[in-house]
């Protein structure tokens, strides 16, 4: 990675606006407003051969009239220039630059990627750490640096959180959001096409700072994913949060961030399961975000999943509990002896339920409310407490209005002090709705900054779900000696050979599918390839009757279509008639089709039909699937996703995650099935991702039938497409499409 050049973006000695213009509303006056506004340690020199003087201060013509070396570069110039101006600061000292302009790949242009490539060269040639292009600048509050044209953030105050997205006007205004609601954000990056810096160097650089705790990242699309899934395992595993708010959840959202960073945006789910190993939690909206940051900064993740909720509305505690249900959290009742101390508190008259709806809390002592919620805490059923409360916006307009203002804050600051030092189960508050702090709510947050401030119930059990599977995941991740270790791979270098010389996308036949199968340990029917009706009827005998015989070809993909598939065969003369109505078939349906022979082999009946399979995504590589099999795949989409070398705990996980999950166990009384078998094919497809991902497109098991008791699981079709697509095309393919 590279610290250092990050180091010296965000930590520069000096500031050369590049472009520098008189306008007051322009990018450059008010970078310039900015780096003045919070007094930037170093001088900061203008940059405009045809002005002497700019915004009340000299303005020199070119770099080489600076009386000291510039050390960061501010360059608004135009894309063509930009080249030139790099190398002309880097030969006189400069370390490090933000380029502004856009005009380069995200323009899918034969021009824009040309010019992109020369800077490129030239970073890569002076060792320049570059942000940008197509960016809106920086922000580091440790060295008072703020270079986004930007005057509506308050204040830099260093904290907890440190920043980097891609987009320009996105990501500050998370960033801003944040500041807004009394967290300290230390760095905001807008790396926007990322040719010098990437994301994964910014992340290794907060990773290494023991003041941040919390990375927020917005991705349109990773760069070089192998060092962003390597830092942010290094941000794991120093206790930092990573949360990512990712772009590509629809094919609308992967077109509209190829078109905007000139980068190709993968499939989210295998985002997810590639990067969630590595430690990352997953936005789906921005106030998502804002949210789970609030949480992590604020709070340690609840150990149990029960929550115990505590409001003085009606109207809020039935919102809460539609909104535990909604999102899978239980609100269990709490325990007799919880019962009998809440009474104590509120009455014996009060009945006592979770949501705990005691509109007379509110009127009690400041230690009796405290000994409630720790009451409520310390229930052996609750991981987490929410408590309605909203932070107040002034001091008070009146006297009775200052009094509760003041109330509020001293039990909020008492609950912090008393109950949350021991970093144990969070607290957050709970409102009605969601709303902004007040530059006197900011203040205050000050004095409980322990107890997270999660908004409205839907948002706030939002939050706590995700962070229950953000903390499951880890579990399943990082054990006593880190990482799960992946299991031993197979030598299977005589299986690949023949593949070397396949163009990429190439499918290979059924049975050259399953021989990887069978190499794995994932079991198939018994069944043989014959080249002669005569040799499918006499593999018929030997194999049992009765059979399925299929045509094997290695471009014929979808059997059943070309009526290539004939099953309940009991007889040598069933099986020859099969061969020939086959052949007669898959010629009508394509003549072009060249059959290879037949496949003959035992029929199964019975068991659930699932589906194995290795997506290698374009963005994060190889993924696994498991889920819901047969012909309605695609309609049902019962799939869950995990990464290449998944173990045990993660396999069983994906079961857990998917409807077929339930049918595995025993459903209506179907007798249960051998779920151990499709753990064991679901680690072994995670090895020939680990192995083989990089040399495939593509593995279906389709369907992969698992049978009752303790049978195991039969793959009766593999269909497996050599090769990978050279990633460059397959970006300029789908530039042309968007």
């Amino acid at each position: 990675m590279r610290r250092a050049k990050v180091e010296a973006l965000l930590n520069p000695t000096s500031v050369a606006i590049l472009g520098a213009r008189e306008e007051p509303s322009g990018w450059t006056a008010r970078i310039f407003a900015n780096l003045s506004r919070f007094a930037f340690r170093g001088p900061v020199y203008p940059i405009n051969p045809r002005a002497k003087e700019i915004w009340g201060v000299k303005c020199y013509p070119d770099l080489a009239s600076l009386p000291s070396p510039p050390d960061h570069l501010v360059v608004m110039r135009a894309a063509s220039t930009v080249a030139e101006a790099l190398r002309e600061g880097a030969r006189l000292g400069a370390r490090s630059a933000t380029i502004y302009a856009a005009g380069f790949a995200e323009m899918a242009t034969d021009e824009g990627r040309l010019l992109q490539e020369e800077v490129s060269r030239l970073i890569e040639e002076t060792g320049l750490g570059v942000s940008g292009p197509n960016c809106l600048g920086n922000l580091s509050a440790p060295a008072n640096m703020l270079t986004l044209p930007d005057d509506r953030i308050a204040e830099l105050v260093a904290g907890p959180v440190a920043i980097v997205g891609q987009s320009g006007t996105a990501t500050p205004a998370i960033g801003r959001t944040l500041i807004n609601r009394g967290i300290g954000v230390s760095y905001i990056v807008t790396s926007g096409n990322e040719i010098g810096l990437i994301a994964a160097d910014y992340i290794d650089y907060y990773a290494s700072d023991p003041s941040i705790r919390v990375i927020f990242c917005m991705i349109e699309a990773v760069r070089r994913p192998q060092e962003f899934l390597d830092a942010c395992r290094r941000a794991r595993d120093a206790g930092k949060s990573i949360v990512v708010l990712k772009m590509g959840g629809s094919a609308g959202g992967r077109a509209a961030a190829l078109a905007h960073t000139g980068s190709l945006a993968g499939e989210v789910e295998a985002f997810d399961a590639i990067a969630g190993d590595a430690g990352v939690i997953r936005a789906v909206t921005a106030d998502e975000a804002v949210n789970l940051i609030e949480f992590l900064v604020s709070s340690p993740p609840p150990e149990m999943r029960g929550v115990g909720v505590l409001v003085y509305s009606g109207g809020l505690s039935g919102l809460a509990v539609d909104a535990a249900e909604r999102h899978g959290l239980p609100l269990p009742a709490f325990s007799e002896k919880t019962t009998e101390r809440i009474k104590s508190i509120l009455g014996e008259g009060l009945r006592v339920t979770n949501p705990l709806d005691a509109a007379g809390f509110v009127n009690l002592s400041l230690d009796a409310l405290v000994d409630l919620v720790k009451t409520v805490r310390d229930d052996p059923g609750i991981g987490a407490v929410m408590m309605q409360e909203d932070i107040p916006p002034s001091e008070g307009a009146n006297e009775a209005n200052k009094r509760r203002a003041q109330r509020v804050l001293s039990t909020l600051s008492a609950i912090d002090n008393r109950l949350c030092a021991d970093q144990g189960k969070p607290i957050s508050l709970i409102s009605v709705n969601s709303s902004d702090l007040t530059e006197f709510a900011r203040k205050q947050r000050r004095l409980f900054p322990r107890i997270a401030s999660l908004n409205e119930p839907d948002r706030a059990f939002r939050t706590l779900r995700a962070v229950g599977e953000w903390r499951d995941r880890l579990a399943m991740t990082i054990g006593a000696g880190g990482r799960e270790a992946p299991p031993p791979l197979l030598a299977t270098g005589e299986l690949i050979e023949a593949w070397k010389e396949l163009p990429p996308g190439t499918p290979l036949s059924e049975p050259r599918s399953k021989a990887v199968l069978r190499a794995y340990g994932i079991g198939c029917a018994d069944e043989q390839w014959v080249r002669t009706p005569d040799e499918a009827a006499s593999a018929a005998e030997r194999i049992g009757y009765p059979v399925v015989v299929k045509a094997v070809s290695s471009k014929l993909t979808h059997k059943s279509e070309a009526g290539a598939v004939l099953l309940g065969l009991r007889s040598p003369s069933e099986v020859r008639a099969a061969c020939s109505s086959i052949a007669d078939n898959v010629a009508a349906y394509d003549g072009r089709l060249e059959l290879e022979g037949w496949l003959v082999a035992k029929s199964v009946t019975g068991g659930i039909e699932l589906v194995l399979g290795i997506q290698n995504d374009p963005e994060m590589g190889p993924v696994v699937m498991f889920g819901s099999g047969g012909v309605l795949l695609e309609l049902v989409r019962d799939v869950a996703f995990g990464a290449p070398g998944l173990g045990r705990k993660q396999a069983r996980s994906l079961i857990e995650r998917t409807r077929a999950g339930v049918l595995l166990g025993g459903y209506r009384g179907r007798a249960p099935c051998d779920v151990e078998a499709v753990v064991d094919a679901i680690v072994a497809t995670g090895r020939i991702a680990a192995e083989l991902g990089s040399s495939m497109q593509s593995l279906d098991i389709n369907p992969l039938v698992t049978l009752p008791g303790e049978q195991g699981v039969l793959a009766l079709d593999a269909l497996l497409i050599v090769g990978t697509l050279d990633r460059a095309k397959q970006v300029r393919r789908q530039t042309r499409e968007v």
